[in-house]
């Protein structure tokens, strides 16, 4: 890790996951009974698609997005998927999709019925599994029967792992992600949500389009925030550096540079996020609880960041004695790099070439 150099889109993370164009299109999946006991009635799923499908059908990829992400994969991805990449749409049918409870095309709280009002409080409480339920939905719309493999990191990568127990798939590679969360990872979140919560425009859900708690999204968006990067990065990017001053001005408002760009990167986040969303995806992350692997029949590929304190590597261990346990193939990798929790977001080197090793071979 010493004298590695700070990449610069570690900083720019709103604008490096912001599609160049939208080329989404929208399929519907049909009713779904949640397995937290809601119920959604006309389920949508906004997703994207890059090469060609073989004769077989045996060379389809599902990209699983983390909590902001969206069907965009070759966007926010765009050191992994992409022509030539370990993901290689060269080679490879690869399906991007906007994950249930999102607010990029698939149904969620940020819905609207049909009188242009948000679903709100309406829309189910969901799970790791109802969001790979939709996915294998539109898989088999698609005329796939089985996937070559699936792949996401931190929730996206716990998407990927629910896959292996409820699809059919033969390959699986998690980055960055463990098989349920810790006590403090649980915290993070709920520290996210209660900056939304106890805003009163967040109205228990049913704010008005256009409305909202933009002030405690953006909070919550900061606290994520830091717990993606690492405190190197920080370091490196901002030190104690002063925002547009050479003293203190010794008030309540913004001194230093790491203040100003955490509330730039909150404000902005509220502009393309629903607060509802950001409830429901941090929910279903925190109640995701993989016991075992029993019944799968993919193999595994699990890498992880030696500064990556949000998912450390010990949850990636605890995951290939999982898939040891089950019988099933499996390697793990651990990736010296600086950049915090985002290194799977911008790592197109080391975990590439593991990567596309394991899913070619």
């Amino acid at each position: 890790m010493a004298g590695q150099e700070f990449d610069p889109a570690l900083f720019q993370e709103n604008d490096r996951t912001a599609p160049a164009a939208d080329s989404r299109k929208i399929a519907a999946v049909g009713p779904l009974d949640c397995e937290a006991g809601g119920h959604i009635e006309d389920v949508e799923v906004a997703y994207e698609t890059w090469g060609q499908l073989n004769s077989d059908a045996s060379n389809a990829i599902v990209i699983c997005h983390a909590l902001s992400g969206d069907s965009h994969a070759i966007g926010w991805w765009d050191r992994i998927v992409g022509p030539g990449k370990a993901i290689d749409t060269d080679q490879y049918f690869v399906i991007g999709t906007n994950a249930l409870g999102g607010c990029q095309g698939t149904s969620g709280p940020g819905t609207l019925d049909a009188s242009g009002q948000r679903l709100g409080s309406r829309f189910p409480l969901v799970t790791m599994g109802d969001m790979v339920e939709v996915q294998k939905r539109l898989v088999s719309q698609l005329g796939i029967d089985r996937l070559h493999a699936v792949a996401g990191g931190s929730m996206g990568g716990m998407q990927a792992l629910e896959w292996t127990k409820r699809g059919s798939v033969a390959k699986c590679w998690m980055t960055a992600s463990c098989r349920a969360h810790s006590a403090m990872q649980i915290g993070i979140n709920e520290a996210g949500r209660q900056a939304i919560l106890r805003e009163p425009q967040w109205c228990g859900g049913d704010f008005a389009v256009g409305e909202g708690p933009a002030d405690g999204l953006s909070v919550a968006r900061m606290i994520g925030h830091i717990s993606y990067l690492s405190e190197a990065s920080f370091g490196n990017k901002f030190g104690r550096g002063l925002q547009d001053k050479d003293a203190f001005d010794y008030n309540l408002g913004i001194e230093f540079q790491v203040e100003s760009y955490l509330s730039y990167q909150g404000d902005k986040f509220t502009k393309r996020f629903d607060a509802g969303s950001y409830m429901v995806l941090t929910r279903a992350i925190d109640y995701y609880d993989c016991a075992d692997l029993a019944g799968s029949d993919s193999e595994y590929l699990f890498t992880s960041f030696t500064s990556d304190w949000l998912y450390p590597t010990h949850q990636s261990v605890e995951l290939e004695q999982m898939a040891v346990d089950a019988g099933r193939r499996v390697l793990r990798a651990e990736i010296d790099l600086p950049f915090g929790h985002d290194s799977f977001l911008l790592d197109g080197d080391l975990q590439a070439g593991i990567a596309s090793d394991f899913l070619g071979a």
